[in-house]
């Protein structure tokens, strides 16, 4: 899978196209949640995209520290459907962190981790903080790194 790192500004029109319906396939659709995926934060976060064959098949986006939380975050983490099989996963964060750690200076980190992925996201050196919560409806924990 090719990485790519770019600001808002940098991507193209077809990349946010992509990158929004891969987010809608997962988290509206298949996840069966309806949320404001379009929340207006997508122009200031750094956008971790994974390819493969010239398609969007993973994603990320960061945001420095302050900005959601007192650390810098990772969210809306998705790998499409067809290619979870592959560790593209685990590849995007592996990614993310290390966009963080060279664009933002730090490698202290926080999510929203979705608690069926909580394995997941140990396996990257993350722990659980405080106690689950719903967010849009869906069981998730903070996660630390």
């Amino acid at each position: 899978m090719n990485i790519l790192i770019k600001t808002f500004n940098e991507l193209s029109l077809s990349e946010l196209y992509h990158i929004l319906k891969l987010r809608s396939e997962v988290f509206v659709v298949e996840q069966d949640c309806v949320y404001q995926d379009i929340d207006g934060k997508d122009d200031k976060a750094l956008h971790i995209i994974g390819e493969e064959n010239g398609e969007i098949v993973a994603y990320t986006r960061c945001f420095d520290k302050g900005f959601y939380f007192e650390q810098a975050s990772i969210g809306r983490v998705v790998v499409k459907k067809e290619q979870r099989k592959y560790g593209y996963g685990h590849q995007i964060i592996k990614a993310s962190i290390q966009a963080i750690k060279e664009r933002f200076n730090t490698d202290n980190i926080k999510l929203s981790a979705q608690q069926y992925l909580v394995k997941f996201y140990e396996s990257h050196g993350f722990t659980c903080e405080g106690e689950g919560y719903l967010e849009d409806g869906i069981p998730h924990i903070a996660m630390k790194k």
